[in-house]
């Protein structure tokens, strides 16, 4: 007998965010090369890592709205792959939170949020911005999502380097089929039919295809893929929202 919608969706979110916030973690993947993926943030509260994200611009971080959670000292950090390797002064940075406005909870979507750096990051050989993908991207597309979560499908705590796995996009005929209903603007990739995807402390993490920032790591079933696919908010759904934002600095994520 199959669980109720209700029972999936719970399982869902404590998978996805763990008793600490965490997200998701990277599932059969590898330690990610240095030089690269000079977009990626960690997310922190009390200065530990319970979330992913991605620099977008010198001013901006793009994370998932469920990464939120109430924390009252949260900060980004950026420039490293070694969260044991972080310089306060200059790689890590308070916060102002622009949540989108409907969100309520990973099952009805939304689950997107900007995040304004107290200062402008300064671009370099260890800090860079990804470009947001413009269209919809096809199904059966190569992609990559990286993270610092856990990297076991029973592991307690995430990593402290920085890992990657490679995953393809899913048709959403079909994830609609695995997961019975999924929210809106929502896109699917890794954990099905392949043991390699997102776990906690991933959530808030880019969906990276063609060298674009195509999703935002929001949830998945568990980590002992193969299972469900994992879902994205697919952002260029979301592109006019994040494109006021950035440019007026006022939260204008609808």
């Amino acid at each position: 007998k199959m669980p109720s919608l209700n029972k999936v969706l719970l399982l869902c979110v404590l998978t996805c965010l763990g008793q600490e916030g965490l997200g998701s973690e990277i599932i059969h993947g590898e330690k990610a090369k240095d030089k690269t993926l000079l977009y990626m943030a960690s997310v922190q509260n009390n200065g530990k890592h319970f979330c992913g994200g991605f620099l977008i611009s010198e001013e901006y971080v793009l994370t998932a709205a469920h990464c939120d959670n109430s924390y009252t000292d949260m900060t980004v950090v950026l420039g490293t792959h070694d969260l044991k390797r972080v310089h306060d002064k200059t790689m890590r940075y308070q916060v102002q939170r622009c949540k989108h406005p409907s969100f309520k909870r990973v099952s009805s979507g939304n689950d997107i949020m900007l995040l304004k750096l107290s200062r402008k990051a300064k671009l370099s050989k260890t800090v860079a911005t990804v470009e947001l993908q413009k269209t919809a991207i096809k199904a059966n597309t190569k992609c990559h999502v990286a993270g610092w979560g856990i990297d076991t499908p029973r592991g307690k705590a995430g990593v402290d380097e920085l890992r990657v796995v490679d995953v393809s996009t899913i048709d959403l005929k079909v994830c609609k089929q695995e997961w019975k209903q999924i929210p809106a603007n929502v896109i699917c990739a890794g954990g099905y039919k392949t043991n390699k995807g997102a776990c906690h402390g991933d959530s808030g993490g880019p969906l990276v295809c063609n060298g674009k920032a195509v999703g935002i790591v929001s949830y998945g079933y568990n980590c002992n893929y193969p299972n469900r696919p994992n879902v994205y908010t697919e952002i260029s759904k979301f592109l006019p929202g994040i494109h006021k934002t950035l440019k007026k600095k006022t939260c204008e994520l609808q």
